[in-house]
């Protein structure tokens, strides 16, 4: 092997070959299991969100196929209707100041497939950098054929079950991008805005029971008085509730408007008068519905004030309840320029009171960017309410588990709250609706024209028109699991692989797509029994990726990784170009890049896929939030060169050696060391901890378990341990300690590969061939380790006493070096021991092991003395009850010792100081994150601890 481990030499080439051998698509045999991968937006690239998820889905794949499962991992991409839209939409403009109107709808689709042909496929490209074991054969795309006669075969069943209709509701709108938008893709932002405080005349000389004619009412968006059809106050309130059923005179429009008496008002804020505009507010709409208000809706498709008002009922049909009529001179205003301008009306009348700095919180379009105005439109809705029970029913009979458990309750909690779903889109770019309508309004629903025609026997002449809307994303998405399986169509597939075992998701989307494709899924696929079927067995939820300081990963904040160019290494220059060159202000730019800067003065250095995926297994603990470490990086990055050069080690004293392989059904004679036979134990256990690991899916346990048997047991013990039967021991011997270290490599890196793929494929091709290890059925030894069976737990290789006793001389050997640490004595001088307490436990592991001892502990002599002989004055440990005591005389140079030592607390001291007078600094403890305080703190600790220990060394030396 070569001296030095090179990730960019082997990994893209690697994976090459294992795609094109076929490895990744299901062999055909053992038990199905399968994984259906949340599908990225094709617009997308790889963020840390993805390789954390999709590392830990490739580890499971890996893991189930190794253990003789007809593994699955059915991956795809979403269409993602509104983000590829304006993609494309800024790319016309951009290149041919052109709109989609100007190409019209069918040449609009058209360009928008030949982007997503030329550049849709970035996401997928560095999956593979990932190392994903995908079956790239079944790639589906929501859009593509299959996929959307799966979306209309849903809604038509729907739409004939009576679980979608067509409805006037109150939505998310987009003003920019004039369409329906989900909860999801709205972003709420803390903003600084104003509250207005506003005179609303009684009706009828009704007064107040404090004698006023009038009431006053608060508002942050007083655009909407003009489509107020109610004021509410608390039945509980004594100033008002004498009130209720009384009328205001609303202002502006002269519209008589009722008082209603409702919890919605909170007596202890404003006025405690709130003032209820049921077409332009999500909870004012629920306080009409509760009184019957009318709806008036005042504001357009580009959120601008109407020259005439539409007024529904609640049901959504046309209301005579109240004139259409509004202010000609605010007709055609946009919302905010209305706002100033009936602000200032309001004032002009003496019936503004009061405006006051006001903080709050304001939904943004995420891919607008402006503020989403809840709006009164037609739209399509899916009825949740029947969906609901058996979905519900699953998780808590146990057909579905959520790991971690709580989850179950959030879940829970949103399905008995349930509203219907809003499923349709004002846009071009996705499934447009299956429903065709004529000339009069009426609605006609099925697979094409064609179908509609014959289904409701239309005649040729009735002229007939598609909806212009498309299905929200999350529909077709929300059929994932069994539509890219072939559903309709094809349903052999579905045999096989469905229900999928795992899904692994993020807590943020348990509502908008986990629910939905349970209920999905549970009304149209059923088994062989009529039973419903759940679309996966397990939803295991991922935390949220934070940065070092618990922050949230994003753009506009510069703090956004790459995994690629933690895999690949990026130059300053080159990452800054990355973060700020689109940036169109100029300040935060400047702030991110003296942030990268200072972050990453030399830019980020390689570290390979191995060493992310070892990093992103590390940190898959079960809490919500988990915090970004580039140390921790770097440190598994020194993990896999540990593991090569441990490989070198064993692969320089193997090769065109004896090392125990049968040829010819011979073998020759082995005998084993204490050590081999405690490795192998303490492999066996790793095995065990590793498979429960998984099985729980604690990620977390089973990368610590590899790190910590690789890296302390076999690397920094066990292969010490080899080299004096390697270099002394007799051929038996010898031949034993090499089978040992050929048969764990090989098992280890078996054991390791559903982690780290590459480097563990690159060793064990080059070790199995020492090893009794038959690669496949075939005996193919070139074959991947990928598709070989994983390490099962075998319980008698468990030699205990052989555990115990190696412990001890573990234990023994560490006591000697400490004490050399301690007293800076050079670790090539030979030492005397003399032991004291020896007992015949004792006894016996030191007559077995001398060997090991003098070797590793560089020992001159051992001698024990009896209970009434005196010790000189000697540095002593314990191993047991085992005193360990070595001669402090003659081993070192007192003065010059107890200079050292003196410096050394010098130096800690005014560490230690610095670190004191920043934690009493109230300014830094005010405003420092939690995160830096808290490492401040563990400095300090580590500092006093370390002061302690010189100052008991200090006296010890003294004492000499």
């Amino acid at each position: 092997m070569e001296k030095t481990f090179n990730p960019s030499e082997i990994e893209q080439s690697l994976y090459q070959s294992w795609e094109e051998q076929g490895y990744f698509s299901p062999t055909g045999e053992g038990d199905g299991y399968s994984i259906a991968i949340p599908p990225p937006n094709v617009t997308g690239s790889l963020h840390m969100g993805h390789a954390f998820q999709q590392t830990i889905m490739d580890t499971l794949i890996r893991y189930q196929r190794m253990q003789g499962k007809n593994t699955l991992w059915q991956t795809g991409m979403d269409h993602a209707g509104i983000a590829t839209q304006m993609v494309v939409e800024r790319k016309i403009a951009a290149e041919e100041d052109k709109t989609r109107h100007d190409y019209g709808r069918e040449a609009f689709i058209d360009k928008v497939w030949e982007w997503k042909d030329e550049s849709g496929g970035t996401i997928g490209k560095q999956m593979r950098r990932l190392g994903n074991s995908i079956d790239w054969s079944r790639e589906r795309f929501t859009m593509d054929d299959g996929m959307s006669e799966a979306v209309q075969e849903v809604f038509v069943r729907l739409f004939e079950d009576d679980l979608i209709y067509r409805g006037k509701r109150l939505v998310n709108w987009d003003p920019k991008f004039h369409t329906a938008i989900s909860d999801l893709e709205v972003e709420n932002k803390d903003k600084k805005g104003h509250m207005w405080y506003l005179r609303y005349p009684l009706a009828d000389g009704v007064k107040t029971a404090e004698g006023k004619d009038y009431l006053v009412v608060a508002t942050t968006r007083p655009e909407t008085v003009l489509g107020d059809t109610g004021v509410a106050v608390n039945p509980k309130d004594d100033r008002y509730k004498n009130l209720i059923g009384k009328h205001i005179l609303l202002p502006l429009v002269n519209r008589l408007i009722p008082i209603v008496g409702d919890d919605h008002a909170d007596m202890t804020k404003g006025s405690g008068c709130v003032k209820i505009t049921p077409a332009h507010d999500f909870n004012d709409n629920e306080v009409g519905k509760r009184h019957d208000l009318p709806l008036i809706n005042i504001l357009d498709k580009n959120a601008a004030i109407l020259a005439s008002a539409e007024v529904y009922k609640n049901n959504g049909e046309p209301s005579t309840a109240y004139s259409t009529e509004l202010p000609s001179e605010f007709a055609g205003l946009d919302r905010f320029v209305a706002r100033k301008a009936i602000v200032a009306k309001f004032d002009e009348l003496g019936l503004l009171v009061e405006v006051k700095d006001h903080d709050l919180v304001a939904p943004y379009g995420d891919r607008s960017g402006v503020i989403i105005e809840p709006l009164l439109t037609d739209q399509w809705y899916v009825r949740t309410a029947p969906l609901v029970g058996p979905a519900v029913a699953a998780v808590e009979t146990g057909q579905i588990e959520f790991v971690p458990k709580q989850y179950e309750n959030m879940y829970n909690a949103w399905m008995r709250d349930l509203q219907d779903w809003c499923i349709s889109r004002q846009l071009w770019w996705g499934h447009r609706i299956p429903a065709w309508y004529d000339e009069n309004g009426g609605v006609y629903v099925g697979r094409t024209e064609a179908e509609v025609r014959a289904k409701y026997t239309l005649s040729a002449d009735i002229v007939l028109k598609q909806d212009d809307d498309v299905l929200d994303t999350w529909f077709s998405s929300a059929l994932w699991t069994f539509s890219t399986l072939g559903w309709p169509s094809n349903v052999e597939d579905l045999k096989k692989f469905h229900s999928t075992d795992v899904l692994v998701t993020g807590f943020d989307i348990i509502f908008f797509w986990v629910a939905r494709m349970i209920m999905m899924t549970m009304h149209f696929i059923k088994d062989e029994n009529g039973q419903p079927q759940v679309p996966f067995k397990k939803v295991y939820v991922t935390g949220l990726i934070r940065d070092e300081n618990g922050d949230k990963m994003s753009k506009s904040k510069g703090n956004v990784v790459d995994p690629l160019d933690m895999i690949d290494g990026i130059a300053l220059d080159e990452l800054l170009e990355k973060r700020t060159g689109n940036m169109m202000q100029p300040k935060l730019a400047a702030k991110i890049t003296k942030l990268t800067k200072k972050e990453y003065p030399a830019g980020i250095e390689a570290h390979g896929t191995d060493a992310l995926r070892f990093t992103l297994t590390s940190v898959a603990s079960t809490g919500r939030d988990i915090t970004w470490d580039m140390k921790r990086l770097d440190g598994y990055r020194n993990f896999c060169n540990k593991l090569w050069n441990a490989s070198r080690y064993v692969l320089m004293n193997t090769e065109e050696q004896d090392c125990g392989k049968i040829v010819n059904g011979q073998q020759g004679e082995m005998e084993f060391s204490l050590a081999d036979r405690w490795i192998l134990g303490q492999f066996q256990q790793t095995v065990k901890t590793v498979h429960e690991s998984f099985e729980a899916f604690r990620f977390d346990l089973a990368s610590q378990a590899l790190y910590e048997f690789t890296w302390n047991q076999f690397c920094d013990w066990y292969l010490e341990l080899t080299k004096p039967v390697l270099f002394k021991g007799s051929e038996a011997q010898q031949r034993g300690t090499r089978h040992t270290l050929v048969t764990v490599l090989e098992s280890l890196l078996r054991l390791m590969h559903p982690i780290m793929p590459f480097i563990t494929e690159t060793i064990w091709q080059r070790v199995v061939p020492l090893s009794n290890f038959v690669a496949d059925d075939k005996g193919n030894e070139s074959a991947s380790i990928m598709v070989q069976r994983f390490p099962q737990f075998d319980e008698s290789q468990c030699d205990q006493t052989a555990i115990d006793d190696l412990e001890w001389v573990k234990q023994f050997i560490v006591a000697i070096r400490n004490i050399r640490g301690e007293m800076d004595i050079s670790p090539s001088k030979e030492l005397p021991v003399l032991l004291k307490n020896v007992n015949a436990n004792d006894q016996r592991r030191l007559d077995e092991n001398q060997q090991f001892l003098s070797a590793l502990a560089k020992l001159d002599s051992i001698t024990v003395l009896a209970d009434n002989d005196d010790a000189p004055l000697s540095a002593t440990a314990v191993v047991g009850d085992l005193s360990v005591l070595i001669p402090m005389a003659g081993l070192i140079d007192k003065e010059a010792e107890l200079a050292r030592l003196t410096k050394a607390i010098d130096k800690l001291e005014i560490d230690a100081q610095r670190t004191r007078g920043k934690l009493s600094n109230e300014k830094f403890v005010g405003k420092a994150p939690e995160a830096v305080i808290n490492k401040e703190k563990a400095k300090l600790a580590d500092a006093e601890s370390a002061l302690a220990k010189l100052a008991e060394q200090m006296v010890q030396i003294s004492a000499l």
